[in-house]
């Protein structure tokens, strides 16, 4: 019996992640199918009900990485720090979340030489992809995250408890924290919150797109102007298509390292994929995948 497998979310036209999962399946001989599965967010719980009957998992994007959790039956501890899943295992009827957006933007770092330990790191955005990378960035022992955001008292109320007030307190918070829970870099994380308008007077060793700007609807558009980029040590996208954003453009323009987000679609896909399947596979099957796809784009 054909195992089905898909991906959640409100528009998919642009997903490459069909492909990748067919290509998966036929290295490993499996019988299986990946689909799409378009639901607008008010139609989401309805849709989850559904699909559970008959589905082994599921993948979840743009914009329900948040919203979906409260329908699930169980979180996964690395999911309920992150606040976000983006992979869902259905089995016994029961739906239980994770996050393997963790583990490919750590495998994207590694991969192209990008250490955030000891540096500050710009991260545009605060939906569910921002999340994983922000947790990420934490956990491998950056010095100072900058969130940024439109407006500071629209953001989500717990990444302001986070990121936003003033630093001085922060910085006693943290330090308490690190002294009776640390965490996984075993250093103190700064983090700050500023809006696009503060943007263009702040300096990174690296900056990180995590909006949709960049891809269609909005291809051609970048973020940020070629300014702030010149402030930034290197530029990471975790969009993917088109291969090559307007932020990508504007970095690789000033000779900064420019990374798009294909290694990470690939490495959490490999990654959502051991979690169906409940068993390991081999770390090479990435850059396998990855060299393939990229040919599509």
């Amino acid at each position: 019996m054909t195992m089905q497998f898909g991906l959640l979310g409100a528009k998919l036209g642009h997903s490459l992640s069909p492909k990748i999962h067919a290509e998966l399946y036929k290295i490993l001989k499996l019988d299986a199918a990946y689909g799409l599965i378009e639901v607008p967010t008010e139609q989401l719980a309805a849709k989850l009900s559904e699909v559970r009957r008959t589905y082994t998992g599921l993948n979840v994007t743009i914009p329900h990485k948040v919203t979906v959790m409260p329908y699930l039956d169980s979180i996964s501890p690395e999911a309920q720090a992150i606040g976000a899943v983006n992979t869902i295992h259905i089995k016994d009827g029961k739906a239980a979340g994770h996050n393997t957006d963790y583990f490919g933007f750590s495998r994207l770092l590694t991969h192209n030489g990008l250490d955030p330990a000891g540096k500050t790191v710009v991260v545009l955005g605060t939906g569910g992809a921002s999340r994983a990378v922000l947790q990420c960035l934490s956990d491998r022992g950056a010095h100072h995250i900058i969130l940024i955001t439109r407006k500071i008292d629209q953001a989500p109320a717990d990444l302001r408890a986070k990121f936003a007030g003033p630093l001085a307190p922060k910085v006693h918070a943290y330090a308490e924290k690190l002294h009776t829970e640390g965490n996984r870099s075993g250093k103190l994380v700064l983090r700050s919150m500023c809006t696009y308008q503060e943007l263009p007077h702040l300096q990174a060793d690296l900056l990180v797109n995590c909006t949709p700007v960049g891809m269609a609807p909005k291809t051609g558009l970048s973020p940020v102007p070629a300014a702030v980029v010149a402030n930034c040590g290197a530029v990471v996208d975790v969009i993917y298509n088109p291969a090559e954003t307007e932020l990508l453009r504007l970095a690789k323009l000033q000779n900064k390292p420019a990374v798009n987000g294909l290694y990470m679609l690939v490495a959490q896909a490999v990654a959502a994929e051991e979690i169906w399947l409940e068993r390991r596979l081999d770390a090479a099957l990435i850059d396998k995948l990855v060299d393939q796809v990229a040919q599509l784009l």
